[in-house]
């Protein structure tokens, strides 16, 4: 059996492989010349090989010397590198968690200080960004996600769901017709939500006028001031507008169609991840979290006299007869 080589002896080596002189290393070490000199040969004679070969007072590296310092170098660093995080580690617990924008502000924000007041020596690391973690590249413990819930190759778990509904500010929907009110609306959309208006319309075969007014906006948040700026009709979730239902910014347009429930954010990660401890423990609060919104938002839909409908945003709404 071929033995481990000596691991007291590789500083050594490299150090004189990176310097090029057995006094260079031994400054660096703060060791003796003699004392670098004797790891070296210790090392050859285990190895059974010559390391370096000396030409007058130059050192320089054998075939074998070459392919060593090569390992050696980057074996050293990812130790050196490893301590300094175990160090870290032990000073500060820390969670890397990503976020989608909108999400983030409206739903995670107002219930951080929650999560900090419950683990008051964590550092907290918030990065909101559009597009997915990639675990591979990025130093990320978990990423709140919204979609469907198929990212290859993670754990995915339903976080929070979507309430979908149309919302309008109460003086703006004071100017539509009390019977059609979506005859006259200006419709407002947010790009990146599951459940817009052409799925909506046509999933409760709600038919508009052909020149109907749109508004198209990239994030949910703006969207939302829009409506409550009084300038249309937003088609929007109870994950994010919840508090201004409650308050009565925002009201029901259309109460006698059925809001639409579905898992819509996730929380993901490699599933190796999950052992994590500050992922379990985030997990565990978001679930706690999302619980106790899903009883408001039960609460809302009973106090505005609301039904639910629940639907597959995978396979209905991406199955839509799109035009």
């Amino acid at each position: 059996m071929t033995r481990a080589p000596n691991l007291n002896a590789l500083p050594y080596f490299e150090a004189v492989a990176r310097r090029g002189s057995l006094s260079r290393a031994a400054e660096e070490l703060s060791v003796s010349p003699s004392a670098v000199s004797q790891q070296v040969k210790l090392l050859e004679q285990q190895l059974g090989v010559k390391l370096f070969r000396r030409t007058g007072r130059v050192l320089s590296l054998t075939l074998e010397g070459e392919l060593l310092a090569q390992t050696a170098g980057t074996a050293l660093r990812m130790l050196t590198d490893v301590q300094a995080n175990l160090g870290r580690t032990r000073t500060a617990r820390r969670l890397n968690l990503r976020v989608s924008p909108s999400f983030g502000v409206r739903w995670l924000g107002p219930r951080l200080s929650d999560f900090l007041q419950s683990y008051p020596d964590w550092d907290l690391r918030v990065d909101a960004a559009p597009d997915p973690t990639d675990f591979d590249r990025e130093v990320m413990d978990l990423d709140v996600r919204y979609g469907t819930g198929t990212w290859p190759g993670l754990h995915c778990q339903p976080l929070v769901n979507d309430h979908v509904l149309p919302l309008a500010s109460p003086t703006y929907l004071a100017s539509l017709p009390k019977d059609d009110p979506l005859s006259t609306a200006r419709l407002i959309d947010s790009a990146r939500a599951l459940c817009k208006w052409d799925f909506w319309l046509w999933h409760n075969k709600v038919t508009t006028a052909s020149n109907q007014k749109t508004i198209l906006m990239d994030r949910s948040s703006m969207a939302l001031q829009l409506a409550l700026d009084g300038a249309g009709v937003v088609l929007e979730s109870l994950a994010l507008a919840s508090a201004e239902l409650a308050t009565g910014q925002l009201v029901p347009v259309t109460p006698g169609i059925p809001v639409l429930r579905f898992p819509a954010y996730w929380a993901l990660c490699p599933a190796r991840f999950t052992k994590r401890r500050p992922v379990r423990l985030f997990l565990g609060w978001a679930e706690q979290q999302a619980t106790a919104h899903e009883a408001e938002i039960a609460g809302l839909i009973k106090k505005h006299q609301l039904s639910i409908a629940e639907i597959d945003p995978e396979t209905q709404i991406s199955s839509k007869p799109y035009q």
